[in-house]
């Protein structure tokens, strides 16, 4: 039968970098795609990146898998495995003087009984198209996006502001970090983008907007382009996404861990 979600990813260097630093990783039986972009301004960014992405893989699946404890939610549990995930790489920079002040964004998604949990840090970002309508459903932690919301730029400073890739906030880089955690209702037909940006500072979202529609039956062909529009924008980064497409309901019969699974290839 047809499963309850459809994912496809890709990744890119781009046309300039000389190595990829961002990691991507999708589940779909489990419900859980991962997107990180290890920071290009500091050491070993595909190190942090790839072992965020790979200790919150693991550390989701043995979550998922076991029975929820009373006093546990969904939310909680990504919290706790986020701050595990930020206390390895905090600590393996420590330990090993090549990986000195590496860190990494973060965006996950994580889909159960008809909602999807999303849990971010940094500027990689995760948009929702339902039907027409394309929509950011995340907050960039960056200083452009500080100057924006306190209005402090005119119109051409906006434009030509230097430091948009500077992140206020990033996995890693501290002891202890924190993460934005918000929920949404899931409809059928949705389709849900995570990515980095390789891909949001060099296409607009009317473009990115109108590849992933124009290609939604084909969500593999539909990552692909995302990826070439970025490239053909200049490639200046690295670029990497995810696309999740709700196909049916996916209701939780007896709490969202033991359910996950049961229903998504249901």
């Amino acid at each position: 039968m047809r499963p309850s979600l459809a994912m496809a990813s890709a990744t890119d260097t781009g046309l300039v970098r000389e190595r990829n630093e961002d990691s991507v990783a999708i589940d779909a039986a489990l419900g859980v795609a991962l997107l990180a972009d290890g920071m290009g301004g500091y050491n070993a960014g595909d190190v942090a990146s790839g072992m965020a992405v790979g200790l919150l893989m693991q550390g989701l699946k043995n979550r998922l898998d076991a029975p929820l404890l009373p006093e546990q939610t969904l939310e909680s549990v990504v919290r706790e495995e986020v701050a595990k995930a930020n206390a390895a790489v905090f600590q393996a920079a420590l330990a090993q003087t090549q990986y000195a002040g590496m860190g990494t964004t973060l965006v996950l998604a994580i889909f159960h009984d008809n909602q999807i949990l999303v849990a971010h840090i940094g500027d990689s970002r995760l948009y929702r198209l339902r039907g027409e309508l394309f929509e950011q459903l995340t907050r960039d932690h960056s200083l452009f996006q500080e100057q924006i919301e306190e209005g402090v730029l005119s119109e051409n400073e906006l434009a030509n502001f230097q430091h948009k890739n500077l992140v206020t906030r990033a996995l890693g880089v501290d002891p202890q970090v924190e993460v934005d955690v918000n929920t949404y209702p899931a409809h059928v037909d949705d389709i849900y983008l995570l990515c980095s940006d390789g891909l949001t500072d060099l296409a607009s979202v009317e473009d990115i907007r109108d590849t992933i529609y124009l290609k939604r039956a084909h969500l593999k062909q539909a990552a692909l382009a995302l990826v070439k529009l970025a490239n053909d924008y200049g490639g200046r980064d690295n670029v990497s996404v995810v696309l999740v497409k709700v196909c049916k309901p996916f209701p939780a019969r007896s709490g969202f861990f033991q359910s996950i699974g049961k229903h998504l290839f249901s």
